[in-house]
């Protein structure tokens, strides 16, 4: 049969099994705390991988090999997201956790407006903010991937790119629409295998097409010096130019860091029975598992067909085009309909993680506490699958009226994603910023991030990404309105300043550090940055001296090795110094001393007319 055939059966299997659990998932999610976070019930193996899928994207299957085809080893340290994705989280989830569980938060909007002041004012701000984030989050990497999808779909079925990304797009709105966050972990557990073996086939098949490793290995090291070499630590005065310095790959990475830092990974762990999943997660599933495939495989499908191209084994014109075409050319069969079915399940898995957040932050920040607080379950989960039903329509607007802006959008939505740093770090650790610093951190971050990704005259100053830029101005701009506002409030706001004093000091005294932990984050306090500067930042200028290992070309030598010693030390974060292991008392008291106080707090109405469906069955 021809690939196109097999590209239908494997597809028709996969959209069977994801309309069975939108199917099934609408069957259960009869409440808002079941619709939006699954009842915080999500066990621990549905989340590592579910958590896996949606952190690493189309643009992993698809994108990245293209560009290491075009730009070279020096590309290649992006595949170091596969550690700077997850330490997001392993600083951040465990403690969300725990406050989620304990105030019965659902959104982050919930958990932010509570911190820094419930009433209208600077705490209602920054709520918005963070749905304006959510919501330009959502609707343009829904954009990206979706047409993604589109455009695979049209290269191995003939179908038109519109149509299909639109049959696409209603496939994945139908099971995340009708049952929410858990059917979108039940598809994602699937995608997350898809997208790994995936990787790993397509790797596999290109290096078996150039004769075997001892061949690859030749033909690759005779490659121009260009595919082989950083280019450099930093270029300090370019402007309007991508050019992969160690400065501009280190603040590329935060932009990859705000994947896990979004308003949708608040809610993924808002989601979890328990936080026992997460530290496995980001050490094994994310920085082990997908980095081997990264590390290794991406690289060989990238250099790969870079050699093939010189060759002319295969033709490409674009980075876009690179894994179709190895597809299209070297891959046959029922093979062929397995790899593209694992590209749709990369892009399916990161847009329906978007949109079911999404559309349940706007439901609950915008329509119960604005519209309609009195709102019972059965009306909110409805208006919120119109939400996402909103969310896709703006997406596919988008993207099918400006395909020339999709990679922009996407940059920009991962940029902004990483502004949610100056609340987190504050409410999780510093507890230092003022309601006025933290809303104004935000609302000049975003400023910021416009201005270096889609001003020409300000695009990436400095040779610094625009999520870069976002963070230097957010907090920046948080620590300069904190030190003018910090006396009014503490004279002005008493009430404000004891309900974050009394969440900071539950909060301390329920995740302070055992003195083995204490010894080791003291280690990594010194580590951790070192690993940053010389394995995604300007240090890597090194690797073009590194010495080789197996034959390997030394920048790719070198990371490897960084790879390996990041693992290490995201091991000794994770489980060893506590930031991300929970022990059994820590779960126990947020279970026990729960505070249900969003229902009380989150509406703008008066309290006798906040009823108890406001909780969404969450707790």
């Amino acid at each position: 049969m021809a690939t196109g055939t097999w590209v239908w059966i494997f597809a028709i299997v996969y959209w069977a099994y994801c309309v069975f659990w939108g199917v099934k998932g609408f069957q259960w999610a009869k409440t808002t705390g079941r619709w939006s976070i699954a009842e915080r019930s999500l066990p621990m193996w549905l989340f590592l991988l579910a958590a896996t899928a949606t952190s690493f994207s189309g643009w992993t299957y698809i994108g990245h090999p293209g560009l290491i085809a075009f730009e070279g080893l020096t590309y290649a340290f992006a595949s170091f997201y596969v550690l700077t994705i997850p330490i997001t989280a392993t600083f951040f989830a465990k403690r969300l956790w725990l406050l989620g569980k304990r105030y019965n938060f659902i959104t982050p909007g919930d958990l932010y407006s509570y911190y820094y002041g419930a009433e209208r004012g600077w705490g209602e701000v920054i709520r918005w903010l963070i749905v304006v984030i959510a919501f330009l989050y959502s609707a343009f990497y829904t954009a990206v991937q979706l047409v993604a999808a589109g455009a695979i779909f049209n290269v191995t079925t003939g179908v038109p790119l519109v149509l299909g990304s639109i049959f696409l797009a209603s496939i994945v709105f139908f099971y995340v629409a009708a049952g929410g966050i858990r059917s979108v972990a039940w598809v994602d557990s699937v995608q997350a295998v898809l997208l790994w073996i995936g990787i790993i086939v397509i790797g596999a098949v290109v290096l078996n097409e150039m004769g075997g490793w001892d061949p690859f290995l030749e033909r690759i090291n005779s490659l121009e010096d260009k595919y082989l070499e950083v280019p450099g630590a930093w270029e300090a005065t370019l402007i309007g130019e991508t050019k992969w310095t160690g400065m501009f790959q280190l603040t590329y990475m935060f932009s990859l860091m705000g994947i896990m830092a979004s308003p949708a990974f608040h809610m993924w762990a808002f989601s979890n029975k328990d936080p026992k999943p997460f530290p496995w997660q980001q050490v094994f599933a994310s920085t082990l598992f997908i980095g081997f495939a990264l590390f290794f495989f991406t690289a060989i499908q990238g250099l790969g067909a870079r050699a093939l191209f010189e060759d002319g084994v295969i033709s490409f014109d674009t980075d876009a085009q690179v894994v179709p075409q190895i597809i299209d050319s070297l891959i046959g069969g029922p093979l062929a309909g397995f790899v593209v079915v694992g590209a749709l399940a990369a892009m399916q898995s990161t847009g329906a993680a978007y949109m079911g957040t999404g559309g349940a932050m706007l439901m609950r920040d915008i329509y119960v506490r604005y519209m309609r607080p009195d709102a019972g379950h059965a009306e909110q989960v409805w208006v919120g699958r119109f939400l996402v039903f909103v969310i896709v329509s703006v997406a596919m607007w988008v993207a099918l009226t400006n395909t020339a802006a999709l990679v922009l959008l996407g940059g920009l939505a991962t940029a902004f994603g990483f502004l949610l740093y100056v609340p987190l770090v504050d409410t999780l650790f510093l507890n230092k910023f003022t309601r006025q610093g933290v809303a104004v951190g935000l609302a000049l971050g975003i400023v910021a991030v416009l201005l270096t990704f889609a001003v020409p005259r300000f695009l990436y100053a400095a040779n610094i990404h625009s999520a870069g830029w976002g963070g230097i101005v957010g907090f920046a701009a948080a620590i300069l309105v904190t030190a003018f506002t910090r006396r009014a409030e503490e004279e002005q706001r008493p009430e404000v300043i004891a309900v974050r004093r009394e969440l900071t000091q539950w909060l301390a005294s329920v995740d302070s550090p055992n003195p083995v932990e204490r010894k080791w984050r003291r280690v990594l306090l010194v580590v951790t940055p070192l690993w940053f500067i010389f394995a995604i930042g300007p240090g890597i200028v090194l690797g073009n001296n590194f010495l080789s290992i197996a034959g390997l070309p030394p920048v790719w030598s070198w990371q490897i090795t960084w790879w390996i010693i990041g693992f290490v030390m995201m091991w000794g974060l994770a489980f060893k110094a506590g930031l991300s292991r929970a022990w059994p008392q820590q779960i126990e008291r947020a279970i026990v001393e729960t505070r249900p106080v969003v229902a009380e707090v989150g509406l703008r109405r008066k309290k006798k007319e906040a009823p108890t469906p406001a909780g969404g069955g969450g707790s």
